[in-house]
C-alpha cells in the first residue's frame, strides 16, 4: 500500500516525550503532536502548568502523562522515561526543548550561574537522550531545540546559552553518527529564530523589533511555524534526514 506525502506527517500510534512543556514553545510542540496523532509525555518542573498543558491534550482526544521532573539530573531523566514505558511500553519521540537563558556580562557571570544553564539545556538533553536511546525502536526520533544564537551572536551577553545551544548541535551530530545505523534513530536539531517564549519576556523592551530590518521575513517567528517544522522531523517525511540542523529564522542567518 501507498503512503500519500500528507499521511507521512502522521504520528498515529506514537509516543512523544517533550521536556519543558509548561509553557512556551513547549505547548506550542505538545499541541502539535497531539494533532498530528502522537500521545504525549508531559515533563518539567511546574506540575500546575503541566497539568494544563495534559487538558489541552486530552481536549485533543490523545492520552497525556504528566511527570515533573529536573532534567538536569539525570536520575530524573531515568524517571520520566521509565514512567513513559509503563504508561505506554514505546518511547518513539524525544523533544528535548527544556531551557533557559541568561544574559550576564562574562565578566560578571559567576560559575553557580553559567552551570546551571549548561546543567539544563545541554546536559539534560544528553540525559534525557541517553536514557530514551535505552528503550527506543528503530524509527525512532530525538529533536533537540537549539537556537541561532548557536550559529550567530544575538548582541546579547550570552556566553552560557550561546555555549549551551551551540553544544546542543554537536551532541546532535554524535548522536546521530551513533544511533541511525546501528539503532534506527534519528537525531536532529531545530535552531529557532526570535519566537515568543518566556525567555524573550525578558529580553529588553524593543529589542526582537530591532531586529526587523535585518530579518527578511520582517518579523518574528509564531509558534506553529516552528512546530510545524517540529512535525517533519520527528515523522516519517523526515526519513533519510539526520544529524542536520535545521534554521526556522525568517532568513536571519542567512544575511
Amino acid at each position: 500500500m501507498t503512503t500519500s506525502i500528507l499521511d507521512r506527517f502522521r504520528l498515529d500510534g506514537k509516543v512523544a516525550i517533550v521536556t519543558g512543556a509548561s509553557s512556551g514553545l513547549g505547548v506550542a510542540f505538545v499541541r502539535a503532536l497531539a494533532e498530528a496523532g502522537a500521545d504525549v509525555v508531559l515533563t518539567g518542573r511546574r506540575t500546575n502548568r503541566l497539568d494544563e498543558t495534559r487538558a489541552m491534550v486530552e481536549g485533543l482526544g490523545k492520552r497525556a502523562l504528566v511527570v515533573t521532573a529536573d532534567v538536569a539530573r539525570p536520575e530524573d531523566a531515568q524517571v520520566v522515561v521509565d514512567a513513559a514505558m509503563r504508561a505506554f511500553d514505546h518511547v518513539d519521540i524525544l523533544v528535548n526543548n527544556a531551557g533557559i537563558g541568561t544574559a550576564v556580562p562574562a565578566t560578571r557571570e559567576t560559575p553557580e550561574q553559567f552551570r546551571e544553564v549548561i546543567d539544563i539545556n545541554l546536559n539534560g538533553s544528553y540525559w534525557m537522550a541517553q536514557a530514551c536511546g535505552r528503550v527506543m525502536q528503530p524509527g525512532s526520533s530525538i529533536v533537540n531545540v537549539s537556537s541561532v544564537v548557536a550559529l550567530a551572536s544575538g548582541g546579547l551577553p550570552q556566553a552560557a546559552y550561546s555555549s549551551s545551544k551551540a553544544g546542543l548541535i554537536g551532541l546532535t551530530r554524535d548522536l546521530a553518527v551513533q544511533w541511525t545505523g546501528r539503532k534506527g534513530i534519528r537525531v536532529n536539531a531545530l535552531a529557532p529564530g526570535f519566537f515568543p517564549s518566556e525567555m524573550t519576556d525578558q529580553f529588553p523592551e524593543g529589542y526582537i523589533e530591532s531586529w526587523f530590518d535585518r530579518i527578511p521575513s520582517g518579523r518574528a517567528g509564531v509558534p506553529d511555524e516552528l512546530a510545524a517544522a517540529l512535525i517533519f522531523l520527528v515523522s516519517s517525511a523526515a526519513d533519510y534526514v539526520t544529524g542536520t540542523t535545521l534554521v526556522v529564522d525568517g532568513g536571519l542567518t542567512a544575511v
